[in-house]
């Protein structure tokens, strides 16, 4: 099995905290989540995560006005470079401060960034690899406080900043003759922002405390004496008169005891866009400030607004919920709207075809979300405790959490429901969920009374309850026959029980130390469980005997936390795995727990093959391998101090989050979170795999683009030798193999599509069985970007007709690529129905047409082509693009 797995998106997290930004075609928004940018594309409805990783948690995020360059900046102030159209990191930089402000200018060859009161102008670096590819321009002082804002003029030769310190200035990229910086006060609360009307002749700044203010100017009087500084007025020959700026108007948000949190203005619509602490945004028409919508889009303040370049689509950022919203306004419809866990994901599983994964999280809602699209299409809420485990039924339909509020609940996937809801007799917490493969029975682990319940799924009635285990029940997992349920428990004991013949002895498999985790291996004859000292060990089921140990705890350990005062290796607090998943084939093992890493072992010679680091985010508690004896105090480590005074106002300092608290906790307390990994599971298809951590879902898949991976090769096969083989009608079915042997994605697709439908069956009852594993994963691989649908669907066809036999004596090595093929099947299926239903009544009317013109012309076809022409351009096909990538298609398309 390939291992080669690599991170391909993170879901579950959607905003930290930062700015966010539109891409210049304005149908993409970036957004920081924790250490990492991810870009979400809504015209095709995906998520990218990408593949770079600051050293903390991202504030500041710029793109250049072609889009080509990304640039990220974390708290203390280190930056990275990124090639956004490649996705290639170029460079990393660091400012030595805390950066508060970025932008980059109109015309691309600056940024600006704020270093405290400092403002750094630095020239944009290129699109290659450098030494030293940040320039510094020209650097400028005069602020006495942090700058919370900076803009540009549209001719990028000025740029505004804005203050703490209550003021707004105007400064000059280049010297300018007869020009000197320009400050401009009146306002009474710190400046959220300042901008220029796209015409240059208007300014507009925004205050924290909801005031707006209009600056104008005009030229110099001689007899005037108070100057409050030199703006540029282009005249003959270039000269600059000195002009004054004033404050024509003076305008108010209105809403009492609201503060405002972010503001942005489009200077070609005239739009002012303002986000509040109480979660409500509005949109007021400048320069005579009439409000044009309102609405409010969350339960907390809003920290980040930005608006795209045609001014139609507003993207919002809720950090304390984790919100991220994009809002049409003149439409009034979202565009986008999702949301992460409040807290930590918990737990992680995945549908039968691995086309959707579920998560539970300790906030109690159960998310499903797309593993293709990372995107998030339901969200149920009904628990209202920390969901413990999750699974689906077999037929993907169901999804059955636990939780540590008593109930266990089934939701429907079709209806988006929750239709079942399982309790014990008398109240518990369940710790653990499993679901027999028949989808008939639902059982429970209970963390309190040491106790499995047992339910009808179809009647919802209680059936049994199994007793004997003496600690809290850590894992349920069904043999994959079904025929029995194992169980993990604290009591140093794993239980194999008999389900639906309570005569059975129950197995007991005795250990060292405390069960944390259990897992069947997909053939059902082996075991694997973890144990708390960081052991995993290998049961045979028939024989109810060991058959190997991993020792994994110095694999597993790592990482130190900001107060330990002990190395990792001699720190009292043992890692250990809290979760175990097998792949798809059985062959390797993965798991997960209280670490930074994610450990994969070979099954068979029980050797670590290859050791997952989830995140490098110094921003959580227990990446740093080494700690600086500097940062301990005798009051504790300097991370867990609040030496930011970020928190000066009293309404961010209020904390509400006890129920009935009406003048909240006036402390501000920061804690780091602590890296782990709650849960990790393979994908049935085994091309993928999800974990549980503190940042998110993060998901890790193989590359799906072909690398050179030769099979039984020789000299004679060679691109020249397959393409002469293809000329021969007779030759089709060494051509395909002996670019199968090769395996270039490019050749085999060539020869694949030459090959004629007619000729499919035949091949494929002469196709030898060594290729054929190989041949059916191209074959899914092809689905997802081809439209030739009937021809794939008739080798598909052809292939399981012919060798149904063998695949079913080799279950274990065809069960990944048969989940990958039903899982492009059943996407393609609900594309083109999408489409169908869109269409349905132009169809009908066509069918219709062609019926009358059948009987008009006495089945003459030419006249019914031509007469139904028209109206098939009607047809919505935006999904149905003809794939015209290749030049060798041959006419397969139609």
């Amino acid at each position: 099995m390939r291992t080669d797995f690599k991170f391909s998106n993170l879901c579950g997290t959607v905003y930290k905290q930062g700015n966010l930004i539109f891409t210049p075609d304005g149908y993409s928004v970036i957004s920081p989540v924790g250490n990492r940018v991810t870009v979400f594309d809504l015209k095709n409805n995906k998520s990218e995560t990408l593949p770079f990783e600051n050293d903390k948690n991202i504030t500041h995020i710029g793109l250049t006005p072609n889009g080509n360059l990304l640039l990220s900046i974390d708290e203390d102030g280190k930056a990275v470079l990124v090639n956004f159209r490649r996705r290639a990191e170029l460079h990393r930089f660091n400012f030595k401060k805390s950066v508060t402000a970025l932008s980059f200018s109109p015309n691309g060859k600056f940024f600006v960034v704020a270093v405290g009161k400092q403002i750094e102008i630095w020239r944009t670096p290129g699109f290659t690899r450098e030494f030293a590819p940040f320039i510094l321009h020209r650097k400028y002082s005069g602020h006495y406080d942090d700058i919370t804002h900076i803009s540009w003029s549209s001719d990028s030769r000025f740029f505004l900043t804005s203050s703490k310190d209550m003021t707004t200035k105007i400064y000059s990229t280049d010297p300018i003759d007869g020009f000197s910086p320009n400050t401009l006060s009146g306002h009474r609360d710190a400046v959220v922002g300042a901008w220029f009307s796209d015409d240059m002749k208007t300014l507009y700044t925004v205050s924290k405390d909801g005031a707006v203010c209009i600056r104008k100017y005009r030229k110099k009087h001689v007899a005037e004496d108070l100057v409050f500084g030199e703006f540029p007025k282009t005249e003959s020959g270039d000269r600059f008169v000195k002009t004054i700026w004033f404050t024509e108007q003076r305008q108010y948000f209105g809403m009492p005891g609201v503060r405002v949190q972010c503001a942005q203005f489009h200077s070609k619509a005239q739009l002012l866009i303002a986000g509040f602490s109480n979660g409500t945004f509005g949109i007021w028409e400048m320069p005579e400030f009439n409000q044009i919508h309102s609405l409010s889009i969350s339960q907390n303040k809003i920290n980040a607004a930005v608006i795209n370049a045609s001014g139609e689509w507003l993207a919002f950022g809720s950090a304390k919920l984790g919100q991220l919203l994009v809002w049409e306004w003149q439409s009034e419809s979202y565009i986008l709207k999702q949301q992460g866990h409040y807290h930590d994901v918990s737990c992680v599983a995945y549908s039968g075809d691995g086309q959707y994964i579920a998560t539970g999280g300790d906030d109690g809602k159960v998310k499903i979300w797309n593993s293709s699209s990372g995107y998030c299409f339901v969200t149920f809420s009904d628990h209202t405790s920390s969901v413990t485990d999750l699974t689906f039924t077999k037929g993907n339909q169901v999804v059955v959490s636990a939780s540590m509020d008593g109930t266990v609940r089934a939701y429907d996937l079709m209806r988006y429901r929750n239709f079942r809801t399982f309790m014990s007799p008398n109240p518990v917490q369940f710790s653990s969920v499993a679901v027999d493969p028949s989808g008939e029975v639902v059982c429970a682990g209970s963390q309190d009374t040491f106790e499995i319940f047992l339910w009808s799924m179809q009647t919802g009635k209680y059936l049994d309850m199994l007793s004997g285990h003496e600690g809290p029940i850590s894992r349920l997992v069904f043999r994959p026959d079904g025929l029995s349920i194992a169980s993990s428990s604290w009591d140093h004991t794993v239980r194999l029980w008999d389900v639906f013949d309570r005569t059975r002895v129950v197995e007991r498999l005795e250990h060292t130390a405390e069960v944390l985790a259990v897992s069947y291996r997909p053939d059902g004859k082996e075991v694997a469980s973890s144990t708390l000292d960081g052991q995993i060990l290998f049961w045979d089921v028939a024989k109810a005997s060991q058959t190997g140990t991993v020792e994994g705890r110095r694999d597993i350990s790592g990482g130190r936390k900001s107060g330990d005062k002990q190395t990792a290796e001699n720190s009292t607090s043992g890692k250990s795995f809290s979760s175990l998943a097998y792949s798809a084939d059985g062959t390797t093992i993965i798991g997960g727990g209280n670490s930074k890493y994610v450990c994969l072992y070979d099954v068979k010679s029980k050797i670590l093959v290859r050791k997952f680091q989830i995140s490098h985010n110094q921003s959580l508690d227990g990446i740093k391998e080494i700690l600086n004896s500097r940062n301990m105090t005798e009051a504790g480590a300097i991370d867990q101090f609040d030496s930011d005074n970020d928190a000066s106002d009293f309404e961010s300092r209020q904390d509400m989050a006890l129920p009935g608290v009406r003048s909240g906790d006036l402390s501000k307390r920061k804690v780091k979170k602590e890296v782990r990994t709650r849960g990790v599971k393979f994908a049935p298809t085994g091309r993928q795999w999800a974990a549980a951590t503190t940042e998110g879902l993060m998901l890790y898949s193989l590359d799906d683009t072909f690398i050179f991976d030769p099979f039984e090769l020789d000299e004679d096969v060679t691109p020249k030798t397959i393409r002469e083989l293809m000329k021969r009608k007779s030759e089709y079915l060494r051509a395909l193999v002996n670019s199968l042997r090769l395996n270039e994605n490019y050749l085999i697709r060539e020869v694949y599509q030459t090959i004629p439908p007619t000729s499919v069956a035949l091949l494929a009852k002469q196709f030898p069985l060594k290729y054929l594993e190989r041949f059916l994963r191209f074959i899914a691989s092809l689905m997802d970007h081809s439209q030739l649908i009937e021809l794939n669907m008739c080798w598909i066809t052809a292939l399981l007709s012919n060798h149904g036999t063998h695949i079913k004596a080799n279950t274990a090595k065809f069960q990944p690529v048969l989940r990958s093929l039903q899982k492009v099947t059943t996407s393609v299926h609900n594309e083109l129905g999408s489409l169908c239903d869109d269409n349905v009544y132009t169809l009908g009317y066509i069918i219709n047409r062609c019926k009358r013109n059948n009987d008009q012309t006495n089945g003459d076809t030419s006249e019914l082509i031509l007469t139904s022409a028209p109206f098939l351009e009607g047809i919505k096909d935006d999904s149905m693009e003809v794939d015209s990538g290749d030049d060798d298609n041959d006419g397969m398309e139609e």
